[in-house]
């Protein structure tokens, strides 16, 4: 009989590894045309999924009934921690967040196989194959170097370490999930490659079946990747969302890859075209995946966000090598079934933009793993450490993102095979003009509003080539906000026209024609939605080149001006709580208006478990023109002068109302298929709002003030500037002694 909880956990992990084994081996026998073999692989599916469900329920329950006996419970929590973050803890450090990894997994595995029912049956076999064998590579990976069922070799501990400070954030308890849920959706498609190309069935059928598992997995992708940005942006207290950091690049990569497939798999679906590329694609994001997983766990790259150095790297090389080998093996196999029915007939067509597309996000996804990986390559050959900064990413990517961000703007005005001449004129002509009008107007009158057209920075390379390149990069702002408008009205003229020739057929009202037109074709137009998203993004992404950034050291009273903004050093407080001790600078704000704004208080918060680690906490003004970005430094407890960093970041806002707009588009995209004849227009709407709320309700966070309040002992929450009439007790500087926080170094 098991004694204790750890045992249990550590059973279930073993029973997993057996039964997924089964399933394995019925499913590959299944693959023989054996029915009674196929159905057993179902119910072997189903009862490993069941079982690793039920290892996360246990470790659940170990984290919040406060069972230190397990190490993984020991080193991830503490008696103060909320309910919300001690269930957060389970993927807050290396073995737990395996464990959901392969929890996850297992749920895409019980809905791929129920989904599976009555279709594909020629490929089932294998795609439960497939699935299980990615199991079985994460639960062995737990059992031999990874148990987070473990028990401390060095007893029972009263008390655990608690979860480290920067995961303590309401983004991060979300991020995580989200992102995993994209990568672990990945297997579902790669499940199926792997199918098509084992039986040789590479028509479209495939290419069909992963349609929306693959624009599923590139939604979670995306908010994932958005939810990072925003943790970033609130907890890390550097003044930005994204530094190029190796972590981030590992989540970037699987996006880019997923990016470029489901455009290149329309060309398979309409043209057949493509088939070798799109097989190409779906096997590298998901080896990019476990890439990814790989940077995190194995430790060879420093990163905020990755886990200490483990020997888990082994294991996922030889997994990734594995993966590379199968695929690259199974392509050349199937070479002779795979040549495309057609060809590029004009480079003035769709197909030929999606190309130049798929090319350009690859080159990206290339580039951008080459310079990640740089360290390890340049430790390995050169035996000394080089690292790549953000400074040389943004250099280079920038204009590989606005290739990319000119080719989503063109694609949808070329038509299919070819374009005439009278359609490339009707169809460029808005767009075009106001991507030129655009451009006049923000060269003539932008740097009036603090929004100069040219920024010029650095040259990249010396020489002439050097000095060409720096003239091209100053004219980045004016470029972008043109390319933003030929975007923008590319998508308003898609839906007008459509809207305009229904109207023609049915005579419908406009708002009709409108709702008609996009549930006849939600996935076209649910992508114009989701490039209308990224082109806020990039309005968003531009505000970089017009942010100002000061530091200050001020005594109470004293007032600091940045960019017409002032601010005035009130007073330093402190606050404590069950968890944490809190040391508060009280900022007010006076804008370029003389309005009184309120008052900002950045903080700096010490967790009594891990007082070796305080954390910074920024405090924000949001405004869809700009955010003022509050970073409190040191204070010094024998004058009570305190270091205050400031950031004036314009445009950030339109970055999550992007994501937000991005999301929308996407799951109008992925919405089923319903007669509206059978659920009535009340039941319809019933639907569209009920989705629309789900949507709204999984960023809601993200529209919140990200300003650190602390709250009787909870948890530490975003809430608006108080007032500047509040009362606020004043602590002596005297008494701050107590708290001797430090600036933390920023990326």
């Amino acid at each position: 009989m098991l004694q204790s909880m750890p045992d249990l956990g550590t059973s279930l992990l073993l029973a997993v590894m057996v039964i997924a084994g089964y399933t394995f081996a019925v499913a590959v026998a299944a693959s023989g045309g054996r029915p009674r073999m196929l159905g057993a692989a179902r119910l072997g599916a189903y009862g490993t999924s069941a079982l690793i469900a039920t290892a996360v329920l246990v470790l659940t329950y170990g984290f919040v009934s406060h069972d230190f006996r397990i190490s993984y419970v020991a080193r991830y929590s503490d008696r103060s921690m909320p309910v919300g973050y001690l269930i957060a803890a389970l993927w807050g450090g290396q073995d737990g967040s395996l464990l959901w990894w392969l929890f996850l997994l297992a749920g895409f595995t019980a809905a791929c196989v129920f989904w599976l029912r009555g279709r594909y049956v020629a490929l089932q076999p294998y795609v439960i194959a497939s699935l299980t064998a990615i199991s079985m590579f994460f639960v062995i990976v737990m059992v031999f170097a990874a148990d987070p069922f473990a028990v401390s070799a060095f007893g029972t501990p009263l008390d655990g370490s608690g979860l480290n400070p920067l995961l303590q954030n309401i983004y991060m308890t979300i991020h995580p999930p989200a992102l995993y849920m994209g990568f672990v959706a990945c297997s579902v498609p790669f499940a199926f490659a792997i199918a098509a190309l084992i039986s040789g069935r590479l028509d479209n059928e495939w290419i069909v079946a992963v349609r929306k598992w693959m624009l599923f997995a590139w939604l979670f992708l995306s908010i994932g990747n958005a939810l990072g940005m925003l943790w970033a942006y609130v907890e890390l207290g550097w003044g930005g969302y994204w530094a190029w950091d190796p972590v981030e690049n590992a989540s970037l990569l699987p996006w880019l890859s997923a990016t470029a497939y489901v455009h290149s798999t329309m060309l398979q679906e309409r043209r057949s075209m493509v088939k070798v590329w799109n097989l190409f694609l779906i096997s590298l994001t998901f080896f990019l995946t476990i890439f990814g997983t790989f940077l995190t766990r194995s430790g060879v790259i420093a990163s905020v966000h990755s886990f200490a150095q483990s020997e888990l790297g082994t294991y996922f090389l030889w997994f990734l090598g594995l993966i590379a080998a199968t695929s690259a093996g199974l392509i050349i196999w199937r070479l002779p079934k795979l040549r495309a029915d057609a060809s590029i007939e004009s480079p003035l067509s769709r197909e030929a933009a999606f190309v130049a597309n798929n090319w350009a996000l690859l080159g990206a996804t290339v580039f951008v793993g080459i310079a990640t990986t740089f360290p390890i390559t340049s430790k390995a050959l050169l035996h000394e450490t080089v690292t790549v900064g953000p400074t040389f990413f943004n250099r280079w990517m920038v204009p590989v993102g606005l290739v990319i961000f000119l080719l989503m703007g063109v694609a949808p005005l070329f038509g299919w095979r070819k374009t005439s001449t009278k359609a490339l004129r009707s169809g460029f002509v808005l767009p075009v003009g106001a991507a030129v009008l655009t451009a006049i107007v923000h060269i003539a009158i932008g740097a009036r509003f603090g929004y100069p057209a040219f920024v010029v920075g650095d040259p990249i390379v010396s020489g002439p080539a050097g000095l060409a390149l720096q003239r091209i990069g100053s004219a980045v702002p004016v470029i972008t906000s043109s390319l933003a408008a030929l975007n923008l009205v590319v998508v308003v003229q898609e839906f007008w026209r459509g809207t305009a020739a229904r109207r023609r057929g049915t005579g419908e009202n406009p708002l009709a024609a409108l709702v008609n037109l996009v549930s006849k074709a939600r996935r076209r137009y649910g992508g114009y939605i989701v490039h209308f998203g990224i082109t806020l993004m990039y309005i968003g992404f531009l505000g970089q080149a017009w942010g100002v950034n000061g530091e200050a050291s001020l005594k109470t009273g004293e007032t600091y001006q940045v960019d017409g903004i002032t601010l005035r050093f009130q007073r330093i407080r402190n606050e404590f709580d069950t968890a944490k001790q809190m040391l508060f600078a009280d900022i007010s704000v006076t804008d370029r208006d003389s309005r009184d704004r309120g008052v900002l208080s950045p903080a700096k918060f010490s967790y009594r478990s891990r007082p070796d680690q305080p954390t910074t906490e920024i405090a924000v003004l949001h405004s869809m023109r700009e955010d003022l970005y509050l970073v409190l430094g040191s204070v010094d407890p024998s004058t009570g002068r305190m270091t205050l960093q400031v950031h004036i970041n314009p445009l950030v806002s339109w970055i999550w109302v992007g994501v937000v707009i991005l999301i929308l588009g996407t799951a109008i995209s992925l919405w089923p298929e319903i007669s509206l004849s059978r659920v009535g227009v009340w039941g319809y709407a019933r639907m569209a709002s009920t989705t629309l709320a789900g949507t709204l309700l999984a960023l809601l966070l993200a529209a919140l003030p990200a300003r650190a309040y602390a709250m009787g002992g909870q948890s530490t929450w975003s809430v608006p500037a108080r007032p500047a009439s509040q009362a606020s007790i004043s602590v002596p500087a005297a008494d701050l002694g107590a708290v001797g926080l430090t600036p933390e170094p920023t990326r």
